[in-house]
């Protein structure tokens, strides 16, 4: 985040919106119209479970994905790294079994380490997790591991999204293990195409009995990360425990950031920012893909991306992302390396581009630069071999 802000850098490294696309003016007219009794409430303390009408508004938009939200209870977290915190605490002991994608995001492996959680990673391809991988890991493990993590729309670090099918072989896998599955969905509304959003429908809405699935979401990338607001979707008796774990970590989210989003949701905003949001971004993957292909050596690849934020450079086994990225940022260009993401952080022939928070006229001159850093240590590897 520290290079992420430097004002003196082209930086691929945020995994945030930009400033300039944050609904201000919108946030302003809700505040100045809201009534002085809910102006002091903002103020206020609020439920741990979070504030009653936001939970109201979320029901709504969760049900409108499929969602059920007759049988599973939400609990409204400060950014949905805390609802991952949470689960984790609540059901993980030091030395317990972890299952994520290799590559994961990092501040999930930062929550896992935390807890002394003894993490196992599964590769994923370009649909999603690999399923035999999966099978040959659950059949070796001398114990059950407790939950599965995956980011399966639009996945951080990977910017795949899992097909339809390879959800399904992924629940079928799980099925009747008592593995738990954490999903975790930060990006599903950011699509880039309309035919394509049938494509995010969310593994806990296929309404499967015998996986039990804890759903996470966020604010954070549609509609701004300092309100750090996040929120799980869970059965009712994890809910109950749950409860109790962030009561004793922070009593409850911020009531001001709860009462601007729930009105931002209940005045109907919310869809026509993020119709506003999928445009923007779609604007500048569409910069980047095509400054990528113009000035990428024909050795480096990657998948383009259906929607999120992310493009995952995949570079020749023998170059590392570590020794690309100390020659870059000299010249004003950050990213993050592949390292970041693996769990067992060895992995380094990967890095990972943010278009989001680009300034759209800086993202040809940062290609420019990272391209020809490249082809240079390309060059001194052949030199070398």
């Amino acid at each position: 985040m520290k290079q992420a802000s430097g004002k003196s850098l082209i930086s691929f490294a945020g995994g945030m919106p930009n400033n300039d696309l944050f609904p201000v003016k919108q946030i302003d007219e809700i505040y100045n119209s809201l009534p002085e009794n809910i102006k002091k409430l903002c103020f206020q303390y609020g439920p741990t479970s979070g504030y009653p009408p936001l939970i109201k508004s979320l029901e709504n938009y969760l049900k409108n994905k499929g969602l059920d939200v007759d049988d599973n209870r939400i609990l409204i977290t400060t950014g949905s790294l805390q609802a991952i915190s949470i689960i984790t605490q609540e059901f993980v002991n030091e030395g317990d079994i972890i299952l994520t994608e290799n590559p994961c995001f990092v501040g999930a492996l930062s929550v896992f380490e935390t807890y002394g959680a003894e993490v196992h990673s599964i590769p994923i391809d370009k649909d999603g997790i690999d399923i035999e991988a999966l099978k040959s890991k659950i059949e070796t493990l001398d114990r059950k591991p407790k939950f599965l993590y995956v980011t399966p729309n639009y996945h951080n670090p990977a910017g795949i999204i899992y097909t339809p099918e390879r959800k399904k072989e992924l629940l079928k896998v799980l099925s009747g293990t008592g593995i738990i599955l954490l999903e975790d969905d930060a990006y599903s509304d950011l699509y880039f195409n309309e035919d394509e959003k049938h494509l995010t429908k969310a593994m806990k809405s296929f309404g499967v009995k015998d996986v039990e699935i804890i759903y996470t979401g966020s604010f954070s990338k549609i509609l701004g990360p300092g309100f750090r607001l996040g929120y799980m979707l869970s059965s009712k008796e994890i809910f109950a425990k749950a409860e109790s774990v962030k009561q004793a970590l922070d009593a409850c989210t911020s009531n001001f950031m709860q009462i601007l989003a729930n009105e931002f949701l209940a005045q109907q905003k919310l869809e026509p920012y993020l119709a506003f949001l999928r445009g923007e971004y779609l604007e500048r993957k569409n910069l980047l893909q095509k400054h990528l292909k113009t000035y990428m050596p024909k050795e480096i690849t990657w998948n383009e991306p259906k929607g999120g934020f992310y493009i995952w450079l995949k570079l020749p086994p023998h170059i590392k992302s570590t020794d690309i990225f100390k020659e870059t940022v000299a010249k004003g260009v950050v990213f993050v390396t592949g390292r970041t993401f693996d769990p067992s952080s060895k992995k380094d022939d990967r890095l990972r581009l943010s278009f989001s928070n680009m300034h759209k006229e800086q993202i040809e001159k940062g290609v420019i630069i990272l391209s020809e850093t490249i082809k240079k240590v390309l060059e001194n590897s052949k030199i070398a071999l």
